[in-house]
């Protein structure tokens, strides 16, 4: 009698197949396994309608979905014949609860069902976690039906609201909300944003030896800089800028020199004088590598390096992390388990990480020792594992035929930063240049005190460590001449300079999910879905590469604001996902935890309800063109839902269907 191992994915099916083949054929395992995929995810709530009884308990009527019946009736014949079943669904709380529900759908019986896990898909993974099965963790089980109840309450209970006092089709989420909310008080932020103008003044300065005759320097009108006169013939040494950071004894902060006739006076007091240089400070500075990625981290960096969306980065992941065909025979998961919030890694991956470096770059990169990280983010999954390649020896230059041109930039990113994770500090020198200007005092040839420090600062490295891997942009190398304290240098040139503060960045991919992890608010799987959530609604777009809500999405933003503060709640959503996190650990029931959300949430949707003045539908611009005058058409809502109407209204009354493929 055969044993059956259950899927959630026809990928991961085969490239588990290959190694389940070669096993049986090594006789490295007893006994035929047949897998087998679920294709996901087998029953859910009802499409239509709440599906949650809130009157008792809050029980879900959960249904098959309509694409896995007939697969669901293969199943329950080949595990009807199996003397054991294996549910090797993913790692996490999702992948729990789809065993689950595959255990509670197939009526299969308790004693012949065992769930087993692995971060990776690899053949010595698959191995381990046939030698170590377990009981299906109800706790995680419950944290997932927790909060999919959860989201079902929030979404089929607002949306109603939202199509009868706005318009049909819209949505709202309970951490969908939140994420507009981000989005809309920044983009009031910068509104309300009012620059203050600030000055700096820098000095162009070069070794005397260098010039043949003086320099002189005239201040230009109006535009904060400077035109040198009579320079002289450079030798070919190099200029170099230092910045002026101590003026008449005193230390000048950001807003010290406010207006440019301020700036003016001080340039010109500093015209003339001695420059001089009184301390040269050197230093050693190390710059430790950053921990391998996690869901959150690697969106933020894809985003920033590659330019991918987090729903592009997790679906490329998806595929290296099930499996890419390396040439005939060989199906290879490439990296290991990409949803996870955990900086952990196996013992052995480092092992073979710092055998790697010592082969490749030399025992001068290995670290003093093992390098292990600590996860700060809230709520970690502790048990997983950070995003790594599931060997280090697969070398992107050598599987690069096998991959796309996305799918490569990714695994790349993947490989370079595991193994610049596990490698020495770099090493910089630094050099810190203090630069007094002072009144030279004709008479005596004496110099007077100070009146202005100049500071340049320099840095060299001195050893790349993990550099020679993964390269990183603000750390760039700033030579400075060869100097000596008690120098005299030559003034090439002041150049006042004219600066404004600048209102807070709006949010592009990266820092929205930085900001999201930083507050704990949702899970880092969960934040691709629900920001394309947002676009696909149309209450944000993104203009090169920047959030911009919509008037729509402000509207939407301010009336869950005003009807229900506690939804949109930075604070409160972040807490509720630590008591996700409780009802996974088993220290509090999940009824009880949505009875607490739900007392409060209704009456407050009551109360809505009478007070929600029905607003009239805000019109929203589209790429389509009028066919009669050329003009843009705008969508628009009526009675009877959505259509295009041309924005030249009264004079162009040309409409037509709204086909959202087409807009």
């Amino acid at each position: 009698m055969s044993k059956l191992l259950i899927v959630e994915s026809p990928t991961k099916e085969k490239t588990i197949s290959r190694f389940l083949q070669g096993m049986n054929r090594s006789g490295s395992h007893q006994g035929d396994i047949i897998i087998k995929s679920s294709y996901g995810h087998i029953r859910d709530l009802p499409a239509n309608g709440l599906g949650v009884n809130t009157d008792k308990n809050f029980q879900p009527s959960y249904v098959i979905l309509p694409k896995a019946k007939r697969i669901l009736s293969a199943l329950k014949k080949i595990s009807a014949e199996a003397e054991k079943i294996y549910l090797a669904t993913d790692y996490d709380r999702e992948g729990e609860a789809i065993a689950w529900h595959l255990t509670e759908s197939l009526k299969l019986d308790k004693e012949k069902v065992k769930r087993i896990t692995f971060h990776e898909i690899t053949e010595r993974a698959i191995l381990e976690a046939l030698k170590n099965p377990r009981s299906i963790d109800l706790n995680l089980v419950n944290a997932q039906q927790a909060r999919r109840i959860l989201d079902r309450l929030v979404g089929y209970k607002i949306s109603p609201l939202l199509w009868r006092k706005v318009k049909s089709g819209l949505s709202a989420g309970r951490v969908q909300s939140v994420v507009l909310r981000l989005i809309c008080d920044r983009e009031e932020e910068i509104a309300k944003f009012q620059a203050q103008e600030y000055w700096t003044i820098s000095a162009e300065l070069q070794k005397t030896e260098t010039f043949a005759r003086p320099a002189r320097q005239v201040l230009a009108g109006g535009g904060g800089s400077s035109d040198e006169i009579g320079a002289g013939a450079l030798s070919g040494k190099e200029s170099f800028f230092a910045e002026l950071i101590e003026y008449e004894n005193k230390k000048l902060e950001k807003f010290s020199i406010p207006k440019q006739e301020e700036a003016e006076k001080i340039v010109s007091s500093l015209n003339g004088l001695t420059y001089l240089i009184e301390k040269i400070v050197f230093k050693e500075k190390k710059r430790e590598p950053s921990p391998p990625f996690t869901t959150a981290t690697l969106q933020q960096e894809s985003a920033r390096k590659l330019f991918f969306s987090a729903k592009k980065t997790m679906f490329l992941a998806q595929q290296l992390y099930e499996g890419i065909e390396l040439g005939a025979e060989r199906m290879v998961g490439l990296i290991t388990y990409h949803r996870t919030d955990s900086y952990q890694v196996a013992e052995s991956a480092r092992n073979e990480a710092l055998k790697y470096i010592a082969e490749k770059y030399g025992k001068d990169f290995l670290p003093v020792k093992p390098r292990i990280y600590k996860t700060k983010v809230k709520g970690a999954q502790e048990a997983h594992e950070a995003i790594r390649p599931t060997s280090v020896y697969q070398e992107p230059e050598k599987i690069k035929n096998y991959l796309s041109a996305e799918q490569l930039k990714l695994y790349t990113l993947i490989w370079q930063r595991f193994l610049a994770s596990q490698m020495a500090p770099a090493i910089f020198d630094t050099m810190t240049v203090d630069i007094a200007a002072m009144p030279h005092r004709q008479a005596t040839g004496e110099v007077a005190g100070n009146l202005g420090i100049f500071r340049a600062t320099g840095q060299k490295i001195k050893f790349p460590g993990f550099l020679k891997i993964y390269e990183l942009d603000e750390e760039e190398e700033k030579i400075l001449p060869a100097l000596n304290e008690g120098e005299n240098l030559q003034l090439l040139k002041l150049v006042p300079e004219q600066h404004f503060t600048e209102p807070p960045a709006r949010y592009n991919e990266a820092s929205l999910i930085k900001t999201l992890e930083k507050y704990g608010i949702g899970r880092p799987s969960t934040y691709a879905p629900t920001i394309s959530t947002i676009m696909e609604r149309r209450y944000a777009e993104l203009k090169e590469r920047k959030f911009y809500p919509t008037e729509l999405g402000k509207t939407i933003n301010e009336l869950i604001k005003k009807h229900f503060p506690t939804i949109v709640d930075i604070n409160f959503t972040a807490d509720m996902e630590k008591d996700l996190d409780e009802i996974a650990k088993g220290k509090i029931a999940w009824t009880k935890v949505l009875d607490n959300f739900y007392g409060p949430f209704s009456q407050a949707l009551s109360l809505a309800e009478k007070e929600m003045v029905r607003l009239r539908p805000v019109p929203q611009p589209t790429n389509e063109k009028c066919e009669k005058c050329g003009r843009m058409m705008l969508l628009r809502t009526g009675p009877r839902g959505s259509f295009l109407a041309c924005s030249g209204f009264p004079k162009c009354r040309n409409t037509r269907a709204y086909n959202p493929k087409s807009s």
